[in-house]
C-alpha cells in the first residue's frame, strides 16, 4: 500500500468512525452546551427583565399571576410557569433552570431536525452552534422566553419530519402541540408558524402522507388560528388600551427598538432589508465579522436547498426547507416594513436562529466536501473567533458587575445604613430589581394611586419609584424633573433625607450629576460594581433650577 493510499485509507477511517458515533458525539456537544447554560445562569442578579418576569409570576394566587401576565407584552405561557416553578426555590440558578434546560433541548431536537433533512454532517456542525455560540447560550440562561419558543419551533419541526416519514398521525400531533406552545411562548412563534405552514403543506403534498396523518395536519392549523384569534382576543388587543400608544407602535418602536422598526420617508427599504438581515447574523453570531460572513454563507445555504445540489437520505426535503428557509425571513421583512415588528440584531427575532444556522451549517458542510472534520473543524474556527473577539450587545451588564456578591452586598448596606424614615427614590428598572432582592423574593403589593409612581415597603422601608409608562433609566437629562414632581407630589419637607439607589442596564447618574450640574460636584456615591450605585439627597438642598413645564406631571 503507497503513503498516499494509506493516508486516504485513514482519513476514511476517521470519517466512517466518527459517523458510526454521531449520537454519542452529538451527546456531548448538547452535555458541552448545558454545562456553559448553567455556568452563564449561576452567579449573578436578575437583570431587570428577568425581575419583571418574576415579579409578575410572584403572586398568591395563579388567578392573579395571570392577570398579571396578561400585562406583558408576552403570552403567558412562562409566567405561568414560573408561579409553580418557583415554589420550589426562588434562586436566580433555579428560576432560570426553565430556560437552561428548554435551551438544551433545543439544541438536540435542532440537530435531529436538520440531520434528517440535510445529512448528520451539517446536521453537526449546526449543532456545534447552537449549543456553543456565546449569544445563544446567553438567550437560554435568563429568565426569558426564547428557549421555551426555541425549544418548542424545533421540536414541531423534528416531529413533523417524525410524522413524514412513518406516516403517523401521533407524531404530527405531537408536532402541532409543540407549535401551540412556541405561540403560547412569544409572539413571534406566529411568524414561524406562517412558514412553517408552507413548508408543512408543501411536505405533505410531495411526500403523499396517509389520509389520517393529512387531516391531523389540516384539524390542527385550523386549531392553531384558533389559539391566534384567542391570545389576540384576550391578551393582545387589549395590550396599550387607554394609552396613547398603540400595540403595533408601542414603547419598543419608541425606545430601544426604535432602529429596529422601518420607518417610511427615512428608510430606504432595500438597504434596511439588506443592512438589518446581515444586523440578524451579527447579534446570532455575536462578531461583526463573522456574522457578515454567516450571512453570505446562508445565502449560499440556501441556493444548495433550493437547487437541489444535496445528495440526502429524503430526496423531497431539500427544497421545501430552503422556501422555509427563505420564507422565514421574508414574512419577519414584510411585517417590519409594516411596522409591525422589530427586525434587525435583536433577541426579538430569536426564532430565526433555526432558519440561520440551518443555512449556514449547510453551506459549511458544502465548503468541507460534507466531509466531517473539515465540516467541525470549519465550524470551531468560526466559533473561537465568535468566543475571543465577540462582543455583547446592549443592553448588557458585564459579569463581573452583575456578581450575585454586589447585590448582597449592596442589600446588606440598605438596611444597615437606611433608616425606615429616608424613602428610596428609584428608576422604572431598578424598582424592578430592587423590589426582588430588598424584598427577599416575597410577593410585593403595589401603590399606584399616586400618577407617575409606584411605591412598595419591604422590612419597614419604603420604595418609590416611577411606573413602566414613565422614566426608565434615570440620567441628567430627566432626574431633575422627576426629582421636583416627587417632591411636590408627595409633600416632602425641606430637611427630609432621599436615598437614590440605580441598578441594571447602563446606570451611571451619579457621574451624569456631577459632570452637568455645578450643584453636584460634591456628589457622594456608594457603588457594588458598576451596575449599582447609590446616594443620598436631602430635600431642600441647592439643586438645578428647572422649568416648571420640564416637570413630569
Amino acid at each position: 500500500m503507497t503513503p498516499t493510499t494509506e493516508k486516504i485509507s485513514s482519513r476514511t477511517n476517521r470519517e466512517t468512525g466518527f459517523a458510526a458515533h454521531t449520537d454519542l458525539a452529538a451527546s456531548l456537544v448538547v452535555l458541552a452546551g448545558f454545562l456553559a447554560r448553567i455556568w452563564a445562569a449561576s452567579g449573578t442578579f436578575f437583570n431587570p427583565d428577568e425581575a419583571l418576569h418574576f415579579r409578575l409570576a410572584n403572586q398568591v394566587s395563579v388567578t392573579l399571576a395571570y392577570k398579571q401576565a396578561l400585562t406583558a407584552s408576552h403570552p403567558p405561557l412562562l409566567i405561568l410557569l414560573l408561579y409553580f416553578w418557583r415554589a420550589l426555590g426562588t434562586s436566580e440558578l433555579w428560576l432560570r433552570l426553565p430556560s437552561v434546560m428548554a435551551g438544551t433541548a433545543f439544541c438536540w431536537f435542532f440537530f435531529q431536525w436538520l440531520a434528517r433533512v440535510v445529512g448528520p454532517v451539517a446536521g453537526f456542525i449546526g449543532l456545534v452552534l447552537v449549543a456553543l455560540l456565546p449569544p445563544e447560550i446567553a438567550l437560554s440562561a435568563e429568565v426569558r422566553q426564547y428557549a421555551l419558543l426555541l425549544a418548542f419551533l424545533a421540536s414541531a419541526l423534528y416531529f413533523f419530519e417524525r410524522a413524514l416519514e412513518e406516516n403517523s398521525a401521533g407524531w404530527m400531533a405531537s408536532s402541532l402541540v409543540c407549535l401551540y406552545l412556541g405561540m403560547l411562548s412569544h409572539y413571534s412563534a406566529f411568524l414561524f408558524a406562517a412558514a412553517f405552514g408552507v413548508y408543512a403543506l408543501i411536505r405533505i403534498f410531495v411526500d403523499r402522507v396517509r389520509f389520517l396523518v393529512a387531516i391531523t395536519w389540516c384539524a390542527g392549523q385550523v386549531a392553531a388560528l384558533a389559539l391566534a384569534m384567542l391570545l389576540y382576543k384576550v391578551h393582545l388587543s387589549r395590550l396599550g388600551a387607554g394609552d396613547s400608544r398603540t400595540v403595533l407602535h408601542g414603547w419598543m418602536s419608541e425606545h430601544y427598538l426604535r432602529r429596529s422598526y422601518f420607518e417610511s420617508g427615512h428608510d430606504n427599504p432595500v438597504l434596511f432589508l439588506i443592512g438589518h438581515s446581515f444586523g440578524v447574523f451579527q447579534f446570532f453570531f455575536g462578531q461583526l465579522v463573522v456574522g457578515d460572513l454567516a450571512g453570505l454563507l446562508f445565502l449560499v445555504g440556501v441556493w444548495l436547498f433550493l437547487s437541489g445540489r444535496m445528495s440526502t437520505a429524503n430526496p423531497s426535503a431539500p427544497r421545501p426547507a430552503g422556501a422555509f428557509l427563505l420564507l422565514a425571513f421574508a414574512i419577519t421583512c414584510g411585517v417590519s416594513l409594516a411596522h409591525l415588528y422589530p427586525y434587525g440584531g435583536t433577541r426579538q427575532v430569536a426564532f430565526l436562529i433555526i432558519p440561520a444556522v440551518a443555512g449556514v451549517s449547510v453551506a459549511v458542510a458544502w465548503i468541507a466536501g460534507w466531509r466531517w472534520g473539515r465540516g467541525v473543524g470549519l465550524a470551531l474556527v468560526m466559533l473561537a473567533a465568535c468566543v475571543v473577539f465577540g462582543k455583547a450587545r446592549p443592553p448588557h451588564m458585564n459579569r463581573s458587575d452583575q456578581s450575585r456578591t454586589h447585590m448582597a452586598a449592596a442589600m446588606e448596606f440598605v438596611r444597615h445604613n437606611v433608616p425606615p424614615s429616608a424613602p428610596i427614590f428609584v428608576d422604572y428598572q431598578s424598582s424592578l430589581i430592587l423590589g426582588n432582592y430588598l424584598c427577599q423574593q416575597q410577593p410585593i403589593s403595589l401603590d399606584t394611586s399616586v400618577a407617575g409612581f409606584e411605591s412598595f415597603s419591604c422590612g419597614g422601608t419604603r420604595v418609590i419609584g416611577t411606573n413602566y409608562k414613565g422614566t426608565w433609566g434615570f440620567s441628567s437629562e430627566n432626574f431633575m424633573s422627576d426629582w421636583q414632581w416627587l417632591v411636590q407630589t408627595y409633600s416632602l419637607r425641606p430637611g427630609e433625607k432621599v436615598w437614590i439607589i440605580q441598578t441594571g442596564w447602563g446606570i451611571d447618574l451619579p457621574n451624569d450629576l456631577r459632570k452637568h450640574f455645578a450643584e453636584f460636584r460634591e456628589l457622594h456615591e456608594v457603588s457594588f460594581g458598576n451596575n449599582i450605585k447609590m446616594f443620598e439627597l436631602t430635600v431642600g438642598q441647592p439643586t438645578p433650577a428647572i422649568q416648571p413645564d420640564q416637570i413630569l406631571y
